[in-house]
């Protein structure tokens, strides 16, 4: 809102002067071909900084994010502390402060992942060719229901993904709330492999 106003201060201002020089018989015509010249020379010396302008104009207008979400955008991956005019501040997952700038991350792919209220976990187990597949599903199972973080709507999918070279690939995506995707997908991962060892079922 500030650099809106002081924006339209500057063009008001400047309309006002050269409308008053005019109202006084002064010839105007030259002095605004010299401004229009002067401002195209200056246009192009700062063109990457206009592009960073007009890009967070564009991520204000459309707010493809917004503060305190986590983004993979600019070629950084982190949570948005600052929008600005020129650059974005980014907090990486290691409390690093990044500042990107705008036009990098208008003019590229920008995934939000805190847009959704839930997010699908993607997990690959693979299992020997000798045990029971059946078996190794139920344990995927029970470890699903005494899981109350894992959503019963949309149900989770446990399938046989594909049959590898040396294991046949179990494919288990459960649907959680985006806040739990990390809890989540590192305690299955543990619980997962401990079930399937006490089971018998070998991880080649």
């Amino acid at each position: 809102v500030k650099f809106v106003g002081n924006l339209s201060y500057i063009a008001l201002l400047a309309f006002v002067i050269i409308a008053a020089l005019n109202q006084l018989g002064i010839q105007t015509t030259s002095f605004i071909a010299i401004l229009g010249a002067a401002g195209l020379a200056i246009g192009l010396a700062l063109q990457g900084s206009l592009q960073n302008l007009a890009s967070g104009v564009m991520l204000i207008v459309f707010r493809p994010f917004k503060d305190g979400d986590f983004v993979e955008a600019g070629g950084t991956m982190g949570v948005v502390e600052e929008i600005g005019i020129f650059t974005t501040k980014m907090r990486t997952g290691d409390n690093k402060e990044v500042i990107v700038p705008n036009g990098q991350i208008f003019g590229g792919i920008i995934t939000n992942y805190s847009k959704r209220d839930t997010r699908r976990v993607d997990m690959v187990f693979g299992i020997g060719y000798g045990d029971d597949i059946r078996k190794a599903k139920g344990v995927i199972e029970g470890i699903i229901s005494a899981d109350e973080r894992i959503l019963k709507d949309p149900a989770p999918l446990i399938a046989v993904g594909e049959l590898a070279d040396s294991s046949v690939n179990l494919v288990f995506r459960p649907w959680v709330k985006t806040a739990d995707y990390w809890a989540v997908r590192f305690d299955l991962t543990e619980k997962i492999k401990t079930s399937l060892d006490e089971a018998g079922i070998s991880i080649p």
